[in-house]
């Protein structure tokens, strides 16, 4: 530990863990009241709603980049203090929005104030902890995060059931300045001065010329973009399937709810399971039955299936999901491999780019819903796929590695 005056380790789980679930958070809440912010703010057309969370994963991917290196040259308390007021600043315009155009310039600023804190806390943890403590306190906190896509819809739902949609911007705004006077009375800096690094522009610029120039980091942050592409496009759609072309109404927030526990038990199977398989053959066997199974659901759907019966789609999004679980931190950690000694820059970069390919295939995938489930099974089905054979290509290439009892 950097420090002797830091908080209980369970006080900084919970501050760690609530710190990155305000991303997941500002997304999920919104989903139950997208059609009533584009009916009352006079949206084009049915699938503009989608903005409301798009707009939000353009700030994210963009600010990525920065906050990284602005830390590492003034310390990370002074970069999340910023984070966080501009997110609070965007939270005030979108309760103040009279246009939709005004409420998209705040989830802008909601997705630009959000990366800070989302990748400052766990540049804390890295601070403070290290080896099998710091896989502790990062386990811990994401079993936390786990919970918030469960949870959140259902908390947009319960307050538009007493209240407008305004309400959630409201509890994200309030829930965000309890987490800044939070870490304000009670977490302490974490990076001491002599350990800072003058800002550089040339230094991000160096981490993407190498990011590009290494097959492996490149590649993987290729696949993870196209897997995380189709979840945009799931997640974009989603309240416009399940309550308006199925009729759940209230009960989105429970369908929603269990295919996000989907992805949470996976992500608990690999960590117990990926130290003895590895992470490259847990994502391979992952990668193979996800695609294979949204080929067979996108026949299904081509084969005049355009609205399958409930069932059939949640069973096919469960299984998929789970699949898709396994890949999400696999594919990060595989780009991140050959980078390890520009860590802190190549995680931002990386981050950056997959979220800029995510938004834009899942942009695409949304917008092109039609009132049927084809263009969402189109894209898992071509999407998986290209995943697959870009895995095949880059471990292909790889060549032999070196004899080990470790697995990677």
């Amino acid at each position: 530990m950097a420090q002797a005056n830091l908080p209980p380790r369970r006080e900084f789980v919970a501050l760690v863990a609530v710190t990155i679930s305000l991303v997941a958070l500002s997304i999920d809440a919104m989903l139950p009241a997208l059609a009533q912010i584009a009916g009352e703010l006079g949206a084009r057309s049915e699938n503009d709603r989608q903005a409301v969370i798009s707009v939000l994963f353009l700030g994210l991917a963009g600010a990525q980049m920065i906050y990284g290196p602005i830390s590492d040259s003034i310390g990370r308390k002074p970069a999340i203090y910023a984070g966080f007021a501009i997110f609070l600043a965007g939270c005030l315009i979108s309760i103040a929005a009279i246009n939709f155009p005004m409420m998209l310039v705040g989830r802008l600023l909601q997705g630009i104030g959000a990366a800070g804190p989302r990748i400052l806390a766990v540049a804390m943890v890295r601070d403070q902890y290290h080896g099998n403590a710091m896989a502790s306190i990062m386990s811990t906190a994401m079993a936390v995060f786990i919970l918030v896509p469960i949870i959140a819809p259902a908390l947009g739902q319960f307050v538009l059931l007493f209240a407008g949609w305004r309400t959630i911007f409201g509890v994200l705004l309030v829930l965000a300045a309890i987490t800044l006077v939070w870490h304000v009375l009670r977490q302490p800096e974490t990076l001491p001065s002599e350990r800072r690094l003058p800002f550089s522009l040339r230094r991000i610029a160096q981490a993407i010329a190498e990011t590009f120039r290494s097959r492996i980091a490149l590649g993987y942050t290729i696949v993870a973009g196209l897997i995380f592409g189709a979840f945009v496009g799931y997640l974009t759609s989603s309240q416009q399937i399940f309550q308006e072309l199925y009729g759940a109404g209230r009960l989105f927030p429970l369908y929603f709810g269990a295919l996000a526990l989907s992805i949470g038990a996976a992500s608990l199977v690999n960590a117990r399971l990926v130290m003895k398989f590895g992470m490259r053959r847990m994502s391979s066997v992952a990668l193979q039955c996800g695609a294979a199974l949204s080929v067979l659901f996108w026949i299904y759907v081509a084969a005049g299936h355009a609205v399958p019966p409930l069932s059939v789609l949640m069973a096919y999004f469960l299984a998929a999901f789970f699949c898709f679980g396994i890949l999400f931190g696999n594919f990060n950690a595989l780009a991140m491999e050959p980078l390890g000694h520009i860590a802190g820059v190549a995680a931002a970069v990386i981050g950056s780019f997959t979220t800029f390919i995510s938004l834009a295939l899942g942009s695409v995938i949304g917008s092109s819903y039609d009132g049927t489930l084809l263009p969402l099974a189109t894209g898992f089905a071509v999407l998986s796929t290209l995943s697959l054979a870009l895995v095949m290509f880059i471990e292909r290439r790889r060549g032999p590695r070196p004899a080990s009892g470790v697995h990677p």
